[in-house]
């Protein structure tokens, strides 16, 4: 194929889930459903941390950077998904492409950072609950969520940068719903000797890192609750980490099974039917485990919910 610069390729063309005009409408209003299900729950859960006192603890406060992550992370994508849809136009310019990539990248890195600290969290108030006020700190739990945010940040605009360097084929259709970093390393002409051994480092040490740290604290916490010697004591102890233990296999199990699907099948379509549980499932489903399992947010967002009636 014919090789071009990057102001000979201004345009990609998202190819989406399905290019049957029938099933259109049905998209459309299955992802504009599931985003404002999505920002209306985790912005619920957000109200709800920030004007209940009860709630301004570690746990929540990772919970609410995870909810704000969630909404960054579908507002990324959904709002092209619904214009191209009901414009019946399928196209995005290579800046808006490039800027996608960026900031799936940033959120993915912020939500697996953010669940790292959650576990953390957890890790201590069950396995050393004496020390859990003296460890967990404001002051720590800031810096961790800033910590998570700068390596986001950097391995985002690294991978953005390498891409920059590659020249793209005259044919520019991605069989997606978004940019996603590696069918666009498949549409360059040029060689991505470097970036696909940069994104196979990166991505092993930014997943495998968190991924252990999870598994260890885990590990810690299975054999704390077995210590307890009261049914009761053990029944609350894992109520209080069980949620957290959810959304991480939701979120971890759903991007192993886009690795999976992708590896197993050379259908890029259903790849990326399988990359809707972890980009729009998985965020609308926090809020929904979170609160539906716990007693205090529940009683939290009634009064949020109370508030907001009571100025109709």
């Amino acid at each position: 194929m014919k090789s071009g610069n990057f102001s000979n390729t201004p345009q990609f063309l998202l190819l989406g889930l399905s290019g049957d005009p029938k099933l259109q409408p049905l998209l459309f209003g299955l992802f504009l459903s599931m985003y404002l299900v999505t920002v209306l729950g985790n912005l619920l859960i957000i109200l709800a941390i920030i004007y209940d006192s009860h709630l301004h603890t570690p746990m929540y406060f990772f919970l609410s950077h995870l909810s704000f992550v969630d909404i960054c992370f579908t507002t990324t994508t959904i709002p092209k998904i619904l214009v191209n849809i009901q414009t019946q136009r399928r196209n995005i310019s290579y800046t808006g492409c490039l800027a996608q990539i960026c900031f799936v990248l940033t959120f993915a890195g912020l939500e697996n950072g953010i669940l790292v600290m959650m576990a953390y969290d957890r890790f201590v108030a069950i396995c050393h609950p004496l020390r859990y006020n003296v460890i967990m700190t404001p002051k720590l739990c800031g810096l961790l969520v800033l910590l998570s945010f700068l390596i986001s940040v950097l391995n985002a605009l690294l991978h953005t940068l390498m891409v920059l360097r590659l020249s793209f084929c005259t044919d520019l259709k991605i069989p997606h719903f978004f940019c996603e970093l590696a069918h666009i390393l498949k549409l360059a002409c040029s060689d991505i000797f470097i970036n696909n051994i940069f994104v196979y480092l990166v991505t092993s040490l930014l997943d495998a890192v968190p991924l252990s740290g999870i598994i260890f604290s885990y590990t810690q916490i299975v054999f704390s609750i077995l210590k307890i010697p009261s049914a009761g004591r053990k029944y609350k102890t894992f109520s209080s980490w069980g949620s957290h233990l959810i959304v991480v296999f939701l979120f971890y199990g759903t991007g192993l099974g886009v690795y999976l699907s992708s590896a197993v099948t050379h259908s890029s379509r259903k790849s990326a039917i399988v990359s809707v549980m972890y980009t729009v499932v998985t965020p609308m489903m926090n809020p929904f485990i979170y609160s539906l399992r716990n007693k205090d947010m529940m009683g939290a967002l009634s009064k949020i919910i109370s508030r907001i009636s009571s100025f109709h």
